[in-house]
Formats: C-alpha cells, structure tokens, sequence
C-alpha cells in the first residue's frame, strides 16, 4: 500500500482593493499597448518603433507584478498569520522570478 503526501502550495491573494484597481489598471493598459504591437507589425511599421512599444508594454507588465508581489508581503506582514514564513518564502521567489 502507497501513501502519497501532497503539499499545499503556500500563497497570498491579495485583498488590497485599492491596489488590485491600480494593477488591473496597469495590465489593461498593457493589454492595450500589446494590441498596438500587433497592429504595428501588420502595418510594417519600423523595428525602432515596434521595439519601443514592446518595451513600454514589457515595463507595464512588470511593473503589475513587483506591484502585486509588494503589495501581498506587505499583507502578509501586516496580518502575521501562522504560515507568514512560508508565502514570504514563496513571494521572494516570484520577485526573484521577475529579476
């Protein structure tokens, strides 16, 4: 007879509204941006511009996402649940995922 153990994935979901407001805000205009670059690439615009909009596009994205990740430590932190070691642990992985 086999024992299989699963570990619970430890993770943060943010509740700040206020800040899921402003990152939504910010991947809809990413969102926005993407859609630019397809139109860009289909008109043949030039490589200096398309590379400058996929930038603006990539900067937005990530900036959603150190957003996001210091939002939910700060959360966490703040709330001191039991297992705060363990999605600090994993929100440092995911900010490191982005370095």
């Amino acid at each position: 007879m086999w024992l299989i153990v699963v570990a619970k994935k430890v993770s943060h979901v943010l509740s700040d509204e206020e800040q899921l407001v402003a990152i939504a805000r910010r991947v809809k205009r990413a969102q926005g941006q993407l859609g630019a670059v397809v139109r860009m690439l289909e008109e043949g615009r030039n490589c200096d511009e398309i590379v400058i909009q996929m930038s603006a596009v990539s900067k937005a994205v990530n900036t959603a996402a150190f957003t996001l990740i210091s939002a939910s430590l700060k959360e966490c932190l703040i709330e001191g649940k039991n297992n705060q070691d363990e999605v600090t642990a994993q929100l440092q992985k995911l900010f490191l995922s982005l370095a």
